[in-house]
């Protein structure tokens, strides 16, 4: 809107612009409609390249100077172009715009003043005005373009605090779930105990003493009740608000398995990471939570590829070795993965490890040699638990 009417202004006074004084300028013609054209249609752009259509604005202002063609509203020209890159620019390249304009007018000023002698407009004093009315519109513009970006950086500041008051709140929901989990747990391993000595009791009280012991069967089905029950409540805990919903078909469904890493990688597929998986050794009968800890190690490995390694393809290597597994996650990626080298772990890390310890396994996670990031896991087992 802006730069529209100051070109219609600019070419209609170019032809129609009568000097008070009666100093004569340059015809109208179309090369002054050219000139006006370069002067004023730049503007449009002068929130994205505010260096650019500063420099512009300024040569084309040393045109008229030079061809003298009347430029009544070079002065509006000016301040828009000198006040832009004040508000929009770096304070270097603001400093260029307004330095360039500074001396396209003084330049404009010594040449008219050479050309039409005795204009009271072109003195030293009024150019000395005109000076101080440009520097005035470059500290307005800085101004206003430092209002602004402090007040972006404080939205910024106070998305990022609600964003990390907001995970404070799920560390503590998540850290007070997990103390109720733990007392829960000691209340199901109680219950376990007196199970175990009670069913102790009864099996040596079988011959002697049958009362006896269908009176203590009776309690260890009593106690193994009261600890499913303790079990369920467990369970609840750990649960997200979200699962609550998927609790009846979760139960239903069993706990994935490396027979389901063809599955999983079918999703990953899907989701944009082309994943190779290769088996090695004879695939053998192992523990059920060795298999599910396994299984998990590569969904969170493989999950962390998709959102921090970029564009990336990923293989997945499981080997079956007497009383012990190993497996291997690596991706090619260059994304911020594989600069960390491995000094920060998130949580998808901390619960890998967690849960490879607790089978007495090793995980080492850090970048590959010619980039990329690669997850190896150790996780021994007992062959006569399977």
């Amino acid at each position: 809107m802006l730069t529209g009417g100051l070109f219609v202004a600019g070419v209609i006074l170019l032809f129609a612009y009568v000097d008070p004084l009666g100093t004569e300028y340059q015809d109208g013609d179309a090369w002054g409609v050219v000139l006006v054209a370069a002067v004023t249609l730049p503007l449009i752009l002068r929130r994205r390249l505010p260096l650019a259509v500063g420099l512009m604005t300024a040569g084309a202002m040393l045109a008229f100077t030079i061809w003298d063609y009347a430029v009544p509203t070079a002065v509006v020209v000016i301040v828009v172009a000198i006040y832009s890159a004040g508000v929009y620019a770096s304070l270097p390249r603001s400093l260029v715009v307004t330095a360039a304009h500074i001396g396209s007018t003084i330049a404009y000023v010594v040449a008219s003043s050479n050309r039409h002698p005795g204009h009271p407009d072109l003195d030293v004093p009024n150019a000395m005005v005109n000076v101080l009315v440009l520097v005035g519109a470059w500290g307005v513009g800085r101004a206003v373009g430092n209002r602004r970006r402090y007040t972006a950086e404080l939205e910024d500041r106070a998305r990022r605090l609600e964003r990390a008051g907001e995970a404070e709140v799920r560390a503590a929901i998540a850290e007070e779930r997990s103390r109720i989990a733990r007392e829960l747990h000691d209340v199901v391993a109680h219950h376990v105990s007196v199970m175990t000595v009670q069913a102790a009791g009864a099996r040596r009280s079988m011959d002697r003493d049958p009362q006896r012991s269908v009176e203590a069967l009776l309690s260890v089905e009593e106690t193994g009740r009261a600890a499913l029950a303790e079990m369920r409540r467990v369970v609840g805990v750990l649960r997200g608000p979200g699962d609550a919903e998927r609790s009846d078909e979760a139960e239903l469904s069993p706990q994935p398995g490396l027979n389901d890493l063809a599955g999983l990688a079918e999703q990953m597929r899907a989701a944009g990471l082309p994943v190779d998986v290769t088996i090695d050794g004879e695939r053998e009968p192992i523990p059920l939570g060795v298999d599910l800890t396994a299984y998990r190690v590569i969904q969170e490995a493989l999950t962390n590829t998709i959102k921090h390694a970029g564009p990336s393809t990923a293989q997945v290597h499981v080997s079956y070795h007497s009383a012990e597994l190993r497996v291997t996650v690596a991706d090619n990626g260059h994304g911020i993965a594989s600069v960390l080298d491995g000094r920060r772990q998130g949580h998808g890390l901390l619960g890998m490890r967690e849960r490879v310890a607790l089978y007495g396994g090793s995980v080492a996670v850090g970048p590959r040699r010619g980039g990329g990031f690669e997850v190896r896991v150790r996780i021994p087992y007992d062959n006569s638990v399977v």
